[in-house]
């Protein structure tokens, strides 16, 4: 039996019993079917250490122990809680890929080290290199180490989930399901493992084939460099842009011609896409007829406020309807004008995301509050889902809105400055962020609206930032402060948080609702390297104190966050429910407007079939 490089010359030869090398006590096992069995189950265990490399398998030798041990602590680092609950499935996922991960770090720096104190070691270290017999021993001790580690880390893991969802207001009684969480972890930390040694396997066999033609480094840079192309290309080209990304694509343009069940072309004339319409019904995508399809009536906003309303204005403009953000601009302004909605008491400016979303909890209690009185106009900038459009190019929903902004404001101005409408702009998620790109920064939103209203605005948002960045001393970054609250103002529980601090809040105001618990808003590239400000000083009110920073689980565990904040309850994760209804009242409150009415549109939107 050849001895494969590096081992020692004391690894048993063929014939000879494995057990001794080990300190394994096999002799002592009885020959009996569950003796033989047991034997053979550690021969294949001890077998690996140090066998030579099959050059006819993929998969030539065991695992690295390093590496393994760094996969195995990423894994159990990936059970630590985050900003929401995760289903025991995703953590199963999350965790083989986590472990992968761990495992890629941990054979990266072991190979540097080989390649860098290899040779030192041979020339000056006064003892040998580790043998066989220590790294057999090396497995054995982490086959007790891990299994100990993995129950205590799960054991815990499910307690820290318990009391996450104990603090966002779920049901505490979870179905934790450890074993399945190992076994999904491990078959996918394999698959990974797999595949990423089938490239090196490819990369081997392709530096080889170029020895033939090229001198040996000159290969070797020309195969690595071949390779990483193809993986790049292929993984971003193929797999994610002509795989993923296609077939989403192509899902949300055949849902983009649909229309929600139940949704209907309306026939008042101050609704796009009606008969009246300069849109036509057909070219406003999915979520413009969901909304132009949805409005409320006079009568439905008179049965909730018990006084007497009108037919409000919703004018929406498809990606279809014109070529180009100024030319969808100016046809905007050409229906509002056709609605009479500069007639109206209050004008507003809706950022949409990536499909063209509005929420419409975050437009009624606006015009409920003005019973009917009020002219809301967005435009459709992509039919791409929100995580789609903000991959491929966010930077479309800034151009987009600006483009709104600027050609709306144009026409608003060319208004009596005393019969002008109350000019405020909204959004949610990437519409926040779309609606904050539109302008300048703080000072140039104050000088162009009379309020805003901003739910869920994801970390890139550029007012968000700027605000957070020069909060007041002493503020956390999840309800931060900005000069003493005197124009913008935070809140999770817009109940009592937009009464602190007791400074008068001064107009235009801008009201936040932020989740300290949602992922969107604080999700960003930072958090693989660096600690957030987030998880430094006083937690969030539904951030369980379990949560760490860890360097790469982190910015892992986030991301993963963000595909799952929808599961929870507003007001945590990015669920924002009907905040939006205080918000409206504090930034905007009509004349006569008072608190039990508060109370009776609260109590209505909450009773009310969700809009999800």
């Amino acid at each position: 039996m050849q001895v494969p490089a590096g081992a020692s010359e004391t690894a048993p030869r063929t014939g000879e019993a494995a057990g001794p090398s080990t300190g394994a006590p096999t002799g002592h096992i009885p020959d009996t079917r569950p003796g033989r069995a047991l034997r053979r189950t550690l021969a294949l265990v001890r077998r690996p250490y140090w066998d030579p490399p099959d050059e006819r398998r993929v998969v030539r030798r065991w695992p690295a122990l390093a590496a393994t041990c760094v996969g195995t602590l990423f894994f159990l680092l990936s059970l630590t809680p985050s900003l929401v609950p995760r289903p025991w499935a995703l953590q199963g996922v999350m965790g083989g890929i986590t472990a992968a991960m761990g495992y890629g770090v941990g054979a990266l720096v072991g190979w540097l080290l080989r390649l860098t104190l290899g040779g030192l070691w041979r020339r000056h270290a006064p003892w040998p290199r580790p043998g066989e017999r220590w790294r057999a021993r090396g497995w054995q001790a982490y086959y007790v180490l891990s299994t100990g580690l993995t129950i205590t880390a799960l054991s815990w893991s499910a307690d820290a989930q318990r009391e996450l969802r104990r603090l966002q207001d779920m049901p505490e009684t979870l179905t934790w399901h450890s074993l399945m969480i190992t076994l999904i972890a491990l078959g996918v930390g394999c698959l990974l493992l797999l595949l990423a040694r089938a490239v090196r396997l490819a990369t081997r066999e392709l530096i080889s084939g170029l020895g033939r033609l090229l001198p040996r480094p000159a290969a070797i840079v020309a195969g690595v460099l071949i390779s990483a192309t193809v993986v790049a290309v292929g993984t971003r080209d193929v797999l994610f842009d002509r795989g993923i990304v296609d077939v989403v694509a192509r899902v949300a343009e055949s849902t983009n011609r649909g229309t929600k069940d139940g949704v209907t072309q309306p026939g008042s004339r101050y609704v796009s896409g009606s008969p009246h319409s300069l849109v036509k019904w057909d070219d406003l995508g999915y979520e413009g007829r969901n909304f132009a399809g949805s409005g409320l009536t006079a009568r439905q906003i008179a049965s909730v406020t018990r006084k007497p309303a009108r037919d409000p204005v919703r004018v929406y403009v498809g990606e279809q309807s014109a070529d180009g953000f100024t030319a969808r601009a100016r046809l905007a302004v050409r229906e509002l004008e056709r609605t009479g909605a500069f007639d109206r008491e209050v004008l507003a400016i809706a950022g949409t995301t990536g499909m063209g979303w509005v929420n419409s909890t975050d437009a009624e209690p606006l015009e409920y509050l003005y019973g009917g009185d009020t002219a809301i106009v967005a435009v459709q900038y992509s039919y791409l889902p929100s995580w789609v459009s903000f991959l491929v190019d966010k930077e479309q929903a800034g151009r987009a809105n600006r483009a709104l902004v600027k050609a709306v404001r144009e026409r608003w101005l060319q208004e009596p400055p005393r019969e002008r409408p109350k000019l405020v702009v909204f959004g949610e998620s990437l519409g926040a962020y779309g609606i904050e790109a539109a302008f300048d920064g703080p000072a140039d939103l104050l000088s162009k609206v009379d309020g805003a209203f901003l739910a869920g605005s994801p970390n890139f948002s550029p007012i968000r930032e700027r605000l957070t960045a020069a909060r007041d001393p002493g503020s956390p970054v999840w309800r931060p402060r900005y000069r003493e609250g005197r124009n913008f103002r935070f809140a999770q529980w817009p109940d009592r948080d937009f009464d602190r601090p007791p400074a008068a809040w001064e107009h235009p105001r801008v009201a936040y609702l932020q989740n300290a618990s949602d992922a969107i808003v604080w999700w960003s590239w930072s958090l693989a390297f660096e600690r957030p400000e987030w998880l430094s000083g006083p937690r969030g009110p539904d951030i369980t104190s379990g949560v760490r920073w860890f360097p790469l689980i982190t910015f892992w565990q986030t991301t993963v966050d963000m595909a799952v904040s929808y599961g929870v309850h507003a007001p945590h994760g990015h669920r924002y429910g009907n905040g939006s209804v205080e918000a409206w009242t504090s930034v905007l409150p009509p004349d006569g407007w008072r608190e039990s009415d508060t109370r009776r549109l609260k109590r209505f939107m909450d009773n009310r079939e969700a809009p999800y």
